[in-house]
């Protein structure tokens, strides 16, 4: 079969974590097979670990998750899937014709791999990895890597040699946790929820956490939410005892980053904060994390700790907001410069300055 022509166009592939195709048992549980099976994730040995996921876990944490996905699913479907439709579309518009933006997820589909064979079905051999974690991990980021490389390489059986013969050109958006337009959009997206529900006594900015061990052997994702913290609270003018920073979603035994999320919801109210807003700057897109685990367990938690329901609020992601998918556009095209030449934009009136 002859080779597809080579296009001039740049790929964009825009990586997400993943979702869930319906929010049942069955559709979770090969979901979570296929995340808790990320060596990224966990890093236990398989030999271990293997049999506690297949003969515990998958009997019984789809059940439970797909209670949790129930409540946020919409008529739509995923949010977290239309959302990320709606990034990948509003980023399209924004770069033109000169690039060709797709949606890929690590786990569950669109996959990575579909990602990759569209681009190479239409001959584009020069493609720019956006992943959706502005912080780096190496349960997030660095797994993305994994799946690009996997998804561009192809894979090797142990009874033939199924590796593709082509590579395209590969270039990784690095870690934009410090970019001026990215922080923008996190401060408007913030002031808009004070706009809405009035100025709180407390901001909550919590984040994905991992396990505490494996920022002691070397990862940065602690470090790099401290400063996108930090810098959102210095552009929102924000004193010290206004703000704090939070981790969520723990899960097994070990320790991970503190402080929890849940625990400082609780004594929130014995803190002095009455009237909370919570944001997750880490998160760029609203889905379970935030839409459930603080949207409802998140205000339950508030609640228990002596505070009143109707004094919790939870800011959206930055979901498809023009200025996200500006900062969006830039980002991807300061890393393709050299395969495009760059277009010269006006300076936007939001940009953080420092």
């Amino acid at each position: 079969m002859p080779a597809v022509k080579s296009s001039p166009r740049v790929g964009v592939i825009v990586a997400q974590l993943g979702t869930p195709d319906a929010p049942t048992a069955a559709a979770l549980r090969p979901y979570l097979r296929q995340f808790l099976s990320d060596r990224r994730v966990i890093d236990y040995s398989p030999f271990i670990w293997q049999p506690v996921l297949r003969g515990v876990i998958l009997r019984t944490r789809p059940r439970r998750s797909a209670r949790l996905y129930h409540r946020i699913w919409t008529d739509e479907g995923s949010p977290l899937l239309k959302i990320s439709q709606r990034q990948t579309e509003g980023l399209q518009a924004r770069l033109g014709d000169a690039y060709r933006v797709v949606l890929g997820m690590r786990y569950g589909t669109p996959s990575l791999n579909h990602a990759m064979q569209t681009l190479e079905a239409e001959g584009i051999d020069r493609i720019v990895v956006l992943p959706m974690y502005p912080q780096y991990s190496s349960t997030t980021t660095a797994s993305i890597y994994d799946g690009t490389y996997m998804a561009a390489a192809g894979t090797r059986s142990a009874f033939h040699d199924d590796r593709k013969r082509f590579i395209p050109a590969l270039r990784f958006v690095p870690p934009y946790y410090t970019h001026p337009g990215y922080i923008n959009a996190l401060r408007e997206r913030v002031l808009e929820a004070v706009r809405q529900h009035g100025q709180p006594d407390r901001y909550l900015f919590t984040f994905h956490g991992i396990p505490n061990r494996y920022i002691q052997t070397g990862d940065p994702y602690r470090a790099q939410c401290e400063v996108t913290a930090h810098l959102l609270a210095e552009s929102l003018h924000l004193q010290d005892h206004q703000w704090q920073v939070s981790f969520q979603s723990q899960f097994g035994p070990e320790k991970w980053l503190q402080p929890y999320t849940s625990d400082t919801l609780e004594g929130m109210v014995h803190s002095g904060a009455e009237r909370l807003l919570v944001f997750a700057p880490g998160f760029v897109a609203d889905c379970l994390e935030t839409l459930d685990e603080l949207g409802n367990e998140g205000r339950d938690e508030f609640v228990s700790g002596g505070g009143k329901a109707e004094a919790y609020h939870l800011a959206p992601c930055l979901n498809d907001q023009p200025q996200w998918l500006d900062t969006m556009a830039q980002i991807v095209q300061n890393e393709a410069l050299g395969w495009v030449e760059p277009v010269p934009a006006a300076q936007p009136a939001y940009e953080y300055q420092r």
